[in-house]
């Protein structure tokens, strides 16, 4: 059973351990560098006031997924950014389902119109993911430099609250 709500300052550790793993094995994540739980921390206080964060849980209160939408400098007002990770190996089991059913959830309550999802194109699952929770492709970036140099071709997605 996964439980979602949102995170304490004793998740940021574990968000960074599972986050870390999903970056070390490369190919899902424009993030190139490993981070710690407080760099975590620290990317929850950006703008808490139009943020959301969730963590979920399976039933030994163990992190196996997390969640959150904040504003972006190239995003109209009234649209948010999304991220999702979910643990190596636990997809496919509603994870990232329960994550974005709360998500959508706190989108409407800040005000939010709609949600953008910004993903690598080579980044099959998350493609997926978001295609089945209704986002639809709005734009290609093409040739987008990530921090260690590596090009890929970002999509853009679209959800309408």
């Amino acid at each position: 059973m996964i439980t979602v709500r949102p995170p304490t300052p004793l998740d940021t550790a574990n968000m960074a351990r599972l986050l870390n793993e999903i970056i070390e094995e490369g190919g899902s994540t424009a993030l190139v560098r490993k981070v710690t739980g407080s760099d975590i921390a620290e990317w929850m206080n950006r703008d808490p006031a139009r943020a959301a964060w969730h963590v979920a849980l399976d039933d030994r209160e163990k992190v196996v997924g997390f969640q959150w939408i904040e504003p972006a400098d190239y995003l109209p007002e009234e649209a948010a950014e999304i991220a999702t990770f979910v643990q190596i190996g636990q997809t496919g089991i509603g994870i990232g389902s329960a994550l974005f059913a709360a998500t959508r959830k706190a989108a409407g309550a800040l005000g939010y119109v709609w949600i953008n999802a910004n993903i690598r194109a080579d980044n099959e699952g998350g493609l997926i993911y978001y295609q089945s929770r209704g986002f639809q492709d709005y734009r290609v970036i093409e040739g987008y430099k990530m921090a260690d140099g590596t090009i890929v071709d970002k999509r853009l997605k679209r959800f309408d609250l």
